[in-house]
């Protein structure tokens, strides 16, 4: 992309896109989420050491033979897939509003 808007002679002021209220709005948004799925993510990973090696919560049978244990870790496959979904979604989101945000850079609204 870069080579394209070096051949038709476009400068682009990504100063100017970086101070428009959309774009920082967008950032903000965009960080809230990511902190938000990164938190729950490590949360639920980090807990099941610690149930495992300092309660026995997870230890106690389930279904015959088969305990809390390997429930947990079978939902831990679950809720990883079902992140990366939503991180698809919302990044493809993301992506329509960083255009958004081109075009009212391209359109004048962010050039001083």
């Amino acid at each position: 992309m870069a080579n394209n808007q070096a051949k038709k002679g476009i400068v682009i002021d990504y100063d100017a896109i970086a101070n428009q209220e959309s774009f920082k709005s967008l950032v903000r948004r965009k960080n809230s989420f990511l902190w938000s799925i990164t938190v729950i993510f490590l949360s639920a990973y980090m807990l099941l050491p610690i149930l495992t090696s300092y309660t026995t919560i997870l230890h106690q049978k389930a279904f015959g033979e088969i305990t809390w244990v390997w429930i947990y870790s079978a939902g831990l496959f679950i809720m990883t897939w079902g992140l990366c979904h939503l991180y698809v979604a919302k990044a493809n989101n993301f992506d329509r509003e960083a255009k958004a945000i081109i075009a009212e850079y391209e359109n004048g609204g962010g050039r001083r």
